[in-house]
């Protein structure tokens, strides 16, 4: 059994998104047999809630032990972890707050079905240490895509211009700049070619909101399984749902606090079956 309270007002299918990974991954489970009470009441929709409403999860053992992520890295400043597909970093957040309080925070986020590598610090000197290698770009990112389509080069440097669609929570891309349009660079290469799709390593120059899915499927190259830009036609008839995408590394180039991780490069377990 776990509790929460609500600090924002939002519904209790995001509360749970964004606040209880274990809940979520069984959220239709949870609704149907009316395992969640809010403000004490069973509950079996999707309600909404206004801040200050309490939120009591009941969740058998093996359901409170499936992992949202896994511990890669931890010392006194750092903690780096493997998230799960099918999570929201937010939620993998609020679990190490309520492990770590005020001392973890937040540096940056993957998309709920994006599996790999995050990083988070645990004292005020490390955040700031990392937050300005990553302002600076001197984070190396690196990630693992399978992709539907034909890469025109075996490696390559793109650039191109992306402007956020707040509306419908998606990002469009442009060759040439626009009004309200941010500059995005994306390095690929090819490694492999089999039946129709590309795995390929992906080095992010910059790190904007959806830039490798969205940069990929404008070249054609659409990650496999990307259900908001990719190939809906073939996601379905290979019964996919979740995008074919893993952070794979991150090294890391700090000042300060940080600058004895430099040049150690942490490598996320997770690869393509």
């Amino acid at each position: 059994m776990l509790t929460l309270t609500v600090d924002t007002t939002q519904s209790l299918k995001e509360f749970t998104e964004n606040n209880y990974a274990q809940a979520s991954f069984y959220w239709s489970y949870l609704l149907k047999n009316k395992e969640i009470k809010v403000n004490g009441k069973k509950v079996g929709k999707n309600v909404p809630l206004a801040v200050g409403d309490t939120v009591t999860y009941y969740l058998s053992k093996k359901q409170m032990e499936k992992p949202a992520f896994h511990t890669v890295y931890q010392d006194e400043n750092l903690l780096i972890i493997d998230k799960e597909s099918g999570v929201n970093s937010e939620a993998v957040y609020a679990e190490l707050f309520r492990t770590y309080g005020e001392t973890c925070s937040f540096i940056h986020r993957l998309d709920r079905n994006t599996r790999g590598l995050m990083a988070f610090t645990l004292n005020e000197s490390a955040e700031t240490s990392l937050l300005n290698a990553f302002k600076q770009r001197t984070v190396e990112k690196k990630y693992r895509a399978l992709c539907f389509g034909n890469f025109s080069n075996s490696h390559d440097l793109l650039k191109a211009y992306l402007k956020k669609d707040e509306e419908s929570a998606t990002v469009r891309i442009f060759d040439s700049p626009i009004k309200g349009a941010e500059e995005i660079i994306t390095e690929y290469q090819v490694i492999f070619v089999r039946d129709g799709v590309s795995e390929v390593e992906i080095t992010l120059h910059t790190g904007k909101t959806h830039q490798i899915r969205a940069h990929l499927a404008h070249i054609g190259c659409p990650v496999v399984g990307d259900m908001k830009y990719g190939d809906t036609a073939q996601n379905k008839a290979k019964n996919l749902a979740r995008q074919c995408l893993i952070a794979k590394e991150l090294t890391f180039h700090c000042n300060d606090t940080l600058s004895y991780l430099n040049g150690k490069t942490f490598v996320s377990k997770f690869d393509f079956d």
